[in-house]
């Protein structure tokens, strides 16, 4: 296995856990990144191929590659993967130093980046981002414009009668964090790796200010959905400040005796988050920060439980597809407010507050002595056996039966987490190539907010013109907030199989807080071996996993000093 050289980090101690003394807070870097293919190219428009050709950055007086176009002329170009920033035009010598205008239009698909926002029948927004905008780009020189998530870039000359405007470079500009990618997952199956490797890349993109949902649409801090993207960002990148810093905004943003972004399991998963973080990096003094707003948080969802039940009166959502089913969401609460109430106990443990732990205990007790009926949903079955409330193996049963037809971007990674807990190893990768391997071979190279399976059979790719009669998964799909071309194609939420693939594949555990200890037992299923790292508080863990003729499994494993491998 390649050695990858971490720099040394200091460290204090608090506690009887060794803390870092800081977190990453990287910055942005800025990438021009050069079109690899011209999807269209119609009205008067001279040798557009001179737009794939590497440009310098320097705009010449003497420059003979050139695109020359006039007005009615439009070039459609793809970029090769989703990014998230905006668009480069290089204007060179020649023609009327006039200001030229031109329609610029990103899209996340090339039907996005073909629609017309006004249009009776059309989807397409600039909600959040605005990708569709009419630009002056000045004589002999360049302009940059737009803030979006897009991998295509549509260019129209819209004014000008007889005005030729040479162009020399369209590119995209690149704006993302810093990240090295300190995790890593690889296996005999390259199609995992390609979906670990999406899953990991959906994150970087959508870390930029704060931890955002999307990079087109919902450029928003949705703490319940942060959940999977913290799960991935500490697999992939490991500590980082940006984390820290979406979870004190909601919080700073939020009463504790109201729901964060108005959704009552939001709040929930802001203590589920806080607690997964101390178990993986024992920090204490940033617990202590949210002591007094955790406890009035917590005795707000205490308030909330009637008899052993939970019975919110607002906000009540688990994830979309579910909207509409009272019963699915009565179950998912009730497993949510289990957990997040025994998370508050032992982090009131911690604290040293035992009045406040035996409080979330009792109640969360109370709680587990009443179980909803799952209804033979997915999510439901998967919400409450993670819990311990319902039989791994009957909600196994559940989510096999429903297949990868009942899986959600966002609650997919639970119902993979319960098949876990269910010894379904095999049969959660299987839905994982389906599921997401569908995405991969629609054309998305990010994972998308919602994905309907059924609608993916026959679809179109996402990087072609949709043929006459198909299926347009952008344009003609989607549901509730993100119908058609609304519809995000870069959603953090849907990056569950990557801290997956880690967690259970390679079987790396954190035991107790702070990755002092860590249990590794790999779960290959019908992999012949898998490799990889995972970024601790201490530095790397590095294993590798081959599995031998007998069917047995031969382990290396390097831990950094300061972690102890415990069964």
């Amino acid at each position: 296995m390649k050695k990858i050289l971490l720099a040394i980090v200091p460290f204090i101690v608090s506690c009887g856990v060794q803390e870092p003394a800081g977190v990453q807070d990287p910055g942005f870097v800025t990438e021009y990144v050069t079109p690899t293919r011209i999807v269209l190219s119609s009205g008067p428009v001279k040798g557009a191929e001179v737009l794939l050709q590497p440009y310098c950055g320097q705009v010449s007086t003497t420059e003979e590659n050139i695109v020359v176009m006039e007005k009615g002329g439009s070039v459609l170009l793809d970029f090769g993967k989703e990014l998230q920033g905006g668009i480069e035009i290089v204007r060179t010598l020649g023609g009327s130093k006039k200001a030229a205008r031109f329609r610029l239009v990103l899209g996340e698909s090339v039907s996005e980046a073909l629609s017309n926002i006004g249009d009776p029948e059309t989807t397409a927004t600039n909600d959040h981002s605005v990708r569709d905008m009419e630009i002056s780009v000045p004589w002999l020189g360049a302009a940059q414009y737009g803030n979006s998530g897009f991998r295509f870039a549509r260019l129209d000359l819209v004014d000008g009668d007889g005005m030729e405007v040479p162009l020399r470079a369209v590119r995209a500009v690149s704006r993302k964090r810093d990240l090295a990618y300190l995790g890593s997952f690889k296996c005999s199956d390259d199609r995992l790796n390609r979906i670990w490797q999406t899953g990991a890349y959906t994150v970087h993109l959508c870390m930029q200010d704060y931890l955002w949902d999307g990079v087109k649409r919902d450029r928003l801090v949705w703490i319940g959905d942060m959940h999977p993207e913290v799960m991935t960002v500490g697999t992939v990148f490991g500590n980082q400040q940006l984390v820290r810093k979406s979870l004190d905004y909601v919080r700073d943003d939020t009463a504790p005796t109201e729901w964060m972004n108005g959704i009552c399991s939001y709040s929930l998963w802001w203590i589920i988050i806080h607690h997964h973080l101390y178990r993986w990096y024992g920090d204490l003094d940033y617990l202590k920060e949210q002591q007094q707003y955790l406890t009035e948080l917590l005795h707000s969802v205490i308030h909330n439980m009637k008899d052993g039940r939970e019975a919110y009166s607002e906000g009540r959502f688990i994830d979309w597809p579910s909207n509409d089913q009272p019963d699915v969401i009565h179950a998912g609460l009730q497993a949510l407010s289990v957990r997040a109430l025994e998370a508050g106990a032992e982090m009131a443990g911690y604290l040293g507050d035992n009045a406040l732990k035996e409080e979330c205990a009792e109640v969360a007790e109370r709680l587990r002595g009443y179980v909803p009926d799952h209804g033979g949903n997915s999510q439901a079955a998967a919400l409450l056996s993670l819990e311990g409330m319902v039989d791994a193996e009957e909600a196994s049963k559940v989510i096999l039966d429903n297949g990868p037809e009942k899986f959600t971007s966002f609650m997919g990674y639970y119902l993979l987490e319960a098949l876990a807990r269910g010894g379904r190893y095999d049969e959660a990768m299987d839905l994982i190539k389906a599921y997401w391997g569908r995405m991969l071979d629609l054309g998305a190279t990010t994972f998308w907010e919602d994905f309907n399976f059924n609608d993916g059979k026959n679809a179109a790719r996402i990087d072609e013109v949709v043929p006459e009669g198909a299926f347009d998964i952008h344009a003609d799909g989607g549901a509730w907030c993100y119908v058609g071309l609304r519809h995000s194609f870069c959603h953090g939420w849907a990056s569950g199989p990557t801290s997956w693939l880690s967690a259970h594949v390679l079987g790396i555990e954190p035991v107790g807080v702070g990755f002092r200890q860590v249990r590794i037992e790999p779960h290959l299923g019908s992999l012949d071996w898998a490799e990889g790292t995972f970024p601790t508080p201490y530095g790397l863990i590095e294993v590798r996993h081959t599995k031998n003729p007998d069917g047995s499994v031969s382990t290396a494993v390097k831990l950094p000093k300061g972690v102890k491998r415990v069964k």
